[in-house]
């Protein structure tokens, strides 16, 4: 184990990964690109008993990695995916899936299932899960509630741009005046996401299933900070309602704040993790393996509250400051960040001689 070295992309939750890495034992490195590295290669590099990156390999852009597999392979790393992964990759499935040959943690068939545009998808998931998720609109002539539409920018394609209608109408004259100020392009628009804008409190669930234990774990829950969402409704209502239309709202990610949830929502909230472990089990054998999050909306009664899915991230989450939250002390007897579950169970796969059951 002490030869192994933890691998990952230099953004996202890349800290997270390499502080629960050192913690239980193991080396670590991280890829990043040329003008960010910085982070990685100064200010948490390790030194004496400082920072947690032993190593950053620097490219001159991040999808370059595919060429660096003997450099990672000849440090045995195991490397662990996050979204970053992906963006990075161009969403080149097909390459992560069979030309990147860097033993992965976790199910790597499955990172392809966050794109809506795929078949199957995180839809296709939930459905087969019997779990709740908002009502789709393929025509938006039949939208008759508000909705809220999700489109890939036209200079950002890992970003997507959102609008919100009630209606035909609204949605033309909105998705017309985004096109012409270049927000987006009518071929997204084409292939955009409108679904039932579902109103109550937003919360992640961020789980641990572990193959080598067949445990289900809770580690934390979190919600997300978004911009320029956030400071237009931190706006008086008056200066809301003068800048509509005039403000396109982003709803792009800043960061994300530990939040909490009521106990009596819990065994809810395990049965809906349990349902999407199974549904895996059966779409991507051997199914979901280590982290993932179910991104909810809690609603309210009557009768009683509910919990409806709006989003699937089925790799490490992007809020590394979950362990704030108490669901992993309960467990554990401490805080257990996600970086560091990880590294734990890769622990013990070694332990076990096991460590083709949790990578692929």
């Amino acid at each position: 184990m002490h030869n192994i070295t933890i691998g990952v992309i230099g953004s996202h939750s890349a800290l997270d990964i390499c502080r629960g890495a050192k913690a239980e034992g193991f080396k670590t490195l991280v890829v990043a690109e040329k003008g960010r590295e910085r982070t990685y290669d100064k200010y948490y590099k390790t030194k004496n008993n400082l920072g947690c990156v032993d190593e950053c390999i620097v490219l001159d852009k991040f999808s370059d990695i595919i060429t660096i597999q003997g450099k990672l392979n000849k440090r045995n790393v195991i490397f662990i995916p996050n979204r970053s992964f992906e963006v990075y990759m161009n969403f080149d499935y097909e390459a992560i899936e069979t030309s990147f040959k860097v033993p992965m943690f976790g199910n790597k068939y499955l990172l392809k299932i966050e794109e809506r545009g795929r078949k199957p998808n995180q839809y296709d998931l939930l459905k087969a899960a019997h779990i709740s998720y908002p009502k789709q609109f393929t025509n938006p002539k039949d939208i008759d509630r508000l909705c809220i539409i999700k489109v890939l920018e036209s200079k950002r394609k890992f970003e997507r741009a959102f609008f919100f209608a009630k209606n035909y109408n609204e949605y033309e004259t909105k998705s017309k005046k985004m096109i012409d100020e270049g927000i987006i392009t009518q071929k997204g628009l084409n292939s955009s996401v409108i679904e039932e804008y579902i109103i109550g409190t937003q919360v992640n669930f961020n789980f641990f299933y572990s193959p080598l234990s067949k445990r289900l774990e809770l580690l934390g829950t979190d919600t997300r900070r978004q911009t320029n969402y956030e400071g237009f409704t931190n706006l008086p209502a008056k200066f809301q309602k003068e800048l509509d239309g005039e403000v396109n709202i982003t709803f792009e990610e800043a960061g994300h704040i530990a939040v909490t949830v009521l106990e009596s929502l819990l065994e809810k909230v395990f049965a809906l993790g349990e349902q999407f472990v199974e549904a895996t089990q059966k779409i991507s054998s051997p199914g979901i393996i280590g982290p993932f999050a179910l991104q909810c909306i809690i609603t309210s009664g009557p009768p009683q509250k509910d919990i409806i899915v709006i989003d699937v991230s089925p790799r490490m989450p992007g809020s590394p400051g979950i362990y704030a939250t108490p669901y992993s002390d309960y467990l554990f007897g401490k805080p257990m960040s996600v970086g560091r579950r990880v590294a734990l169970e890769i622990k013990q796969s070694f332990e076990n001689n096991s460590i083709n059951t949790i990578t692929t």
